[in-house]
C-alpha cells in the first residue's frame, strides 16, 4: 500500500492528477524519513515496475491482473458513507498487450462487465461514455466510464472506470516484448476499476424513508419468514411450518431466513427486516395456516398478496425475478426523467437549478469545458443568494455517451456557439 516518491512521480501527467489527493507518511516513530512515502492514490506505478520484470516475450502476454485494495485519496468536498471517503475499498485490473486493438477490446470487455453488474444485479441503470480530455484518468491514451444520476438531487456519479493507458506507462517503465519477428516493442496496457461507492449507489438509487431496499440478485436474505401467533400453543405448529416452507424455497435456491425469536413481536421483526431491505417478507399466522396459505409483502413497492403452499415453490422466485425487474424499469425511468436535452447556456443552467443533468451539443475542447465550469458555479451562487434550495457548484462532463443522437449539419455548441462535435452528459457529480 505504499509507493515511493520518486516510484509515483515518474509518470509525470499521472501524478498531477493526483497530486492534492496524495497522502504522505513522512516520519518512522521520531525520526523523519529520507524520503517521503505515498499511501496508494492507485496501483500503477506500483505493480509496473513488476510487469518490467515479467514479460520478455510475447508468449508472455497477453498479462492479465486483478486484485482487490484499499485506496487513500486526501481530498474531502463532500464526505458521503460509500460515495466519497479519504479511504475506499475497489477492485482494480491491470492487463498488458501486443497491440492497441487488443487493449481497446480488453477496455469495452471491462466496461461491458461493470455495466451488467450495475443493471443486471444491482438494478441500476449506467450510461456509457468516453471522458472528456479534461476529465480523462491522468496518463491515460482515453478513459470510458459507466455513470448514473441519482434522481433525489441529480447529481451525478462515476460507477466505474476503463481506461487504455496506451503506451505512456510501458514508456516510462521501460515494459518490452519480444515480438515474433524477435523486434522489441512496448506492451499496450490497461486498467479498470469498480468501488465499494456500487454499494452507495445502490443504497441511494433504492432505498426510501422505511431504509434500505436489495435488489433479489445481491440480497444476502431475499426471503424472511416471520411466525404471528396469539396463543402460546401456537407457536411450535407455526414456526415447524415455517422452516418447512425454508427448506421448499432453499431447494430452488431462495435465501431464506426463519425469525422465531420470541422476545419480539412481529411488527418489531416487520420493521427490522424493512430497514434491511429483505425484498420479500412471509409472514404466517393460525388463519393463513388453516387455509394451507402464506401472507406475502414486497419490499420495494409494500403489495402484499396470498400464496398456496403448494405454489410458493414456483411463485416466489418468480416474484424475486419480477421485483428485479421492476426495481430496474422504476431506476431507468427516474435516471431518463433527470437528464433535459438542452441546446443553450439558458436552458442548460435552468435544467441544472431544477436539479437535473443535461444532454447537449458541445465543442469537445478543454478551454470551452474549463470556462463551463467557471461560469456554472459563479452564475449558480449568485441565483442561490435568492433561491437556496438549489444546488451550487461547477458542472462538468459526466461522460460522451456511445448511445446518443449524431450532430445535426450547422449545430452549434450550447456554451461558446463553436460548431458542435459530440453530444455530451453534464451535471454536478459527487
Amino acid at each position: 500500500m505504499f509507493v515511493s516518491k520518486s516510484a509515483l512521480e515518474k509518470e509525470k501527467s499521472h501524478v498531477a492528477g493526483f497530486k492534492a489527493e496524495v497522502a504522505w507518511v513522512t516520519r518512522s516513530g521520531d525520526k523523519d524519513l529520507q524520503e517521503p512515502i505515498a499511501i496508494r492514490p492507485t496501483s500503477e506505478t506500483i505493480m509496473y515496475p513488476f510487469y518490467q520484470k515479467w514479460i520478455r516475450s510475447h508468449r508472455d502476454l497477453p498479462l492479465k491482473l486483478n486484485q482487490w485494495t484499499n485506496i487513500v485519496r486526501w481530498e474531502f468536498k463532500d464526505p458521503t458513507p460509500f460515495i466519497r471517503t479519504r479511504e475506499f475499498l475497489w477492485q482494480e485490473g491491470h492487463t498488458a498487450h501486443a497491440t492497441c486493438a487488443e487493449a481497446d477490446k480488453m477496455v469495452q470487455d471491462m466496461l461491458e462487465v461493470y455495466r451488467k453488474v450495475y443493471e443486471e444485479v444491482l438494478a441500476i441503470p449506467v450510461i456509457k461514455g468516453i471522458k472528456s480530455e479534461e476529465e480523462k484518468f491522468p496518463g491515460a491514451l482515453y478513459t470510458t466510464s459507466v455513470e448514473t444520476i441519482l434522481p433525489s438531487n441529480g447529481r451525478g456519479v462515476q460507477a466505474a472506470t476503463s481506461h487504455n493507458l496506451g503506451q505512456n506507462f510501458s514508456k516510462m517503465f521501460e515494459i518490452y516484448f519480444e515480438n515474433e519477428k524477435h523486434e522489441k516493442e512496448l506492451v499496450w496496457q490497461t486498467s479498470w476499476g469498480f468501488t465499494t461507492r456500487s454499494i452507495g449507489i445502490m443504497v441511494l438509487m433504492h432505498g426510501d424513508d422505511k431504509g434500505v431496499v436489495l435488489p433479489p440478485r445481491v440480497a444476502p436474505t431475499q426471503a424472511v419468514l416471520i411466525p404471528i401467533f396469539y396463543k402460546p400453543e401456537d407457536n411450535d405448529k407455526i414456526c415447524a411450518k415455517l422452516k418447512e416452507l425454508e427448506v421448499i424455497l432453499q431447494d430452488v435456491n431462495v435465501r431464506t431466513k426463519v425469525d422465531d425469536r420470541t422476545i419480539y413481536t412481529p411488527g418489531w421483526k416487520f420493521n427490522h427486516w424493512e430497514l434491511k431491505g429483505v425484498p420479500l417478507r412471509i409472514e404466517l399466522g393460525m388463519k393463513d395456516y388453516e387455509k394451507s396459505s402464506v401472507f406475502v409483502a414486497r419490499r420495494d413497492t409494500g403489495e402484499k398478496v396470498s400464496i398456496k403452499w403448494e405454489n410458493i415453490k414456483k411463485e416466489i422466485p418468480e416474484l424475486l425475478e419480477k421485483i428485479q425487474n421492476d426495481m430496474l424499469n422504476r431506476a431507468k425511468k427516474a435516471v431518463q426523467d433527470c437528464i433535459i436535452k438542452v441546446s443553450n447556456w439558458e436552458l442548460f443552467m435552468q435544467s441544472l437549478n431544477q436539479r437535473k443533468s443535461c444532454m447537449a451539443p458541445w465543442c469537445k475542447t478543454e478551454d470551452c469545458e474549463k470556462k463551463i465550469k467557471e461560469r456554472s458555479i459563479v452564475e449558480s451562487k449568485e441565483i442561490a443568494k435568492t433561491d437556496p434550495s438549489i444546488l451550487t457548484g461547477s458542472v462538468k462532463t459526466l461522460n460522451l455517451p456511445f448511445d446518443t443522437e449524431a450532430i445535426l449539419p450547422g449545430e452549434k455548441c450550447f456554451a461558446c456557439d463553436k460548431p458542435a462535435a459530440c453530444r455530451a452528459l453534464w451535471g454536478r457529480s459527487y
